[in-house]
């Protein structure tokens, strides 16, 4: 066994290679914050109520979460309700909120009780005057005002630059050093907000910033509008980011952001780096943020989709069918991770256009019925057209129409 092949997963043993691997700088301790209270919420159409906040809250902290950003207090009533039931219920999780920089937002996220406060301001020059209509220095000063403020009321100060992934290089820089020298941060957010940052160019951003700032901590935010919003975040980890933010399933503002259960389950098979986070949690983690905010989940969504598991081509299912009569850690020659580590249903056969020989003898193993080998060719046969007749899978009572149909039983 290695960190490549358990009784559990089978991924690529080119991962661990040592000219893979010795240009890594992860962190001793990569730590999760997740912002599915707030940045999350911020998907068109979802507005979770505090009831609802407070269930994904007790789940995050259930799954092992490290920081949970809640919201922010000053959006509305139940916002700030929310945040103070659970602060007090004690989940475990340091209790992040999320605060304008302005100083009134400040003391009300201090109100609450949280333990930290994400502070946020525009930070690329075209955002702030087209966007918010100030004058540059107006984005220094209140930076420097709120995050004094915090540090004041004694928070955790994370400092979150909203677009920089598209300001200007030398201003990012200077508007941090002021907020740095001025008014206070124990960490610094790279933000890439609209998603447009490759992987080399999130080398290139974490690059400039450690070597303006190395003794700030740094954290990652990056959406996910090519796609690559997970990728990105393994980037900046590799190069010595400290936490990653993120939201279950990936929901948020237009595309989304770094889904959680990706990023871990990536983390800890691809990279061997366990983040703590209770793998065996997310796939109920994932189905109930999904009820809570009505985003569907697509079937094949990477760890949490309904379909991961269920086999329907033949050559596959012929592979299920003899590999499950083995031993145990034999079925990751056909699904890479098996199902329970991410809380799962067991690997399965399922009928539909694809569907071969061993498929149908598993279905009517399964039913308890029979056929002669001259039948199963038809049964094979009217499986397919009912399937694409249908544009679905073939239901087991179908199934059983269909075989009564061929052989009169």
């Amino acid at each position: 066994m290695s960190k490549w092949k358990t009784e559990q997963w089978f991924v690529s043993p080119w991962n661990y290679e040592p000219s893979v691997t010795k240009n890594y700088q992860f962190p001793e301790k990569v730590i999760i914050h997740d912002t599915t209270l707030r940045d999350g919420e911020q998907e068109t159409g979802v507005a979770l109520k505090a009831d609802a906040k407070i269930r994904i809250a007790e789940l995050l902290a259930e799954a092992g979460v490290h920081r949970i950003e809640t919201g922010m207090p000053a959006v509305s009533d139940q916002d700030e309700r929310a945040i103070r039931e659970i602060v007090r219920r004690k989940l475990g999780p340091e209790i992040f909120a999320f605060c304008r920089c302005i100083v009134d937002d400040v003391k009300l996220a201090a109100d609450c009780g949280v333990d930290g406060v994400v502070v946020e301001i525009p930070s690329s020059g075209h955002l702030i005057k087209y966007a918010y209509g100030w004058p540059l220095e107006t984005a220094i000063k209140k930076s420097v005002e709120a995050t004094r403020a915090a540090k004041d009321l004694g928070l955790k100060t994370v400092f979150f630059t909203i677009d920089s992934s598209r300001a200007d290089m030398p201003w990012l820089l200077d508007l941090i050093n002021h907020v740095a020298t001025e008014g206070h941060m124990d960490g610094l957010t790279l933000v890439d907000t609209m998603g447009v940052l490759s992987p080399g160019a999130v080398a290139y951003f974490v690059n400039n910033v450690k070597a303006k700032f190395p003794d700030i901590p740094l954290e990652a935010h990056f959406h996910n509008d090519f796609g690559l919003a997970v990728a990105n975040t393994i980037m900046a980890l590799s190069l010595g980011v400290q936490v990653a933010h993120t939201t279950v399933l990936g929901i948020g503002e237009r595309c989304g952001g770094c889904a959680l259960e990706e990023l871990v389950m990536a983390l800890k098979l691809l990279y061997g780096i366990d983040t703590g986070v209770k793998t065996e949690k997310l796939f109920n983690l994932g189905r109930t943020v999904s009820q809570l905010t009505n985003h569907p989940i697509p079937v094949c969504k990477s760890v949490v989709g309904q379909s991961i598991y269920e086999i329907e081509s033949g050559i596959p299912a012929a592979w299920v069918r003899k590999l499950k009569k083995g031993p145990a850690d034999l079925i990751t020659e056909v699904v890479p991770v098996r199902w329970d580590v991410v809380g799962q249903s067991e690997v399965r056969i399922v009928l539909g256009k694809g569907s071969g020989e061993d498929s149908i003898r598993e279905w009517l193993e399964k039913c308890g019925l029979s056929a002669t080998q001259e039948q199963v060719p038809e049964i094979i046969k009217l499986v397919k057209i009912k399937a694409m007749d249908k544009n679905s899978l073939v239901t087991e009572q179908e199934f059983r129409e269909i075989v009564k149909t061929v052989t009169g039983k």
